[in-house]
């Protein structure tokens, strides 16, 4: 299963092993037929997955995952690898969802950087 999260935006999982329990957002995809599938990611790295071997429904494209307990050492430990920039940090309080990180842009990547004249 490619999801669009990856090891840059959750890296404890290749790092150590850390297990993170995976689960579908939407409670009508919960009633689909369950697959036992490796959860990877978009970068061309073989460390890039979240989980191997879990008993998941099928997904669409579209669908929404919950990566639970990433949170804590998420976005301290998320890097700018493949030029990927930074995700979003939500917190839900009550079913409120509340956005407490905004996501990085292209723009937040190369800010600071300047080119030589001599390469102009």
């Amino acid at each position: 299963m490619i999801t669009d999260m990856a090891m840059n935006d959750c890296i404890r999982p290749t790092l150590y092993g850390a297990y993170h329990e995976i689960r579908p957002v939407s409670e009508a995809v919960l009633k689909r037929p369950k697959h036992n599938v490796d959860v990877v990611g978009p970068v061309c790295e073989s460390g890039d997955f979240l989980a191997k071997d879990r008993s998941l429904p099928e997904v669409n494209p579209g669908d929404m995952l919950a990566v639970m307990s990433a949170g804590a050492y998420g976005f301290v430990m998320a890097s700018n690898y493949n030029s990927r920039p930074r995700v979003p940090e939500v917190l839900i309080k009550d079913g409120e969802i509340h956005v407490i990180k905004t996501r990085e842009t292209y723009d937040d990547l190369v800010k600071g950087e300047t080119i030589p004249a001599f390469l102009d």
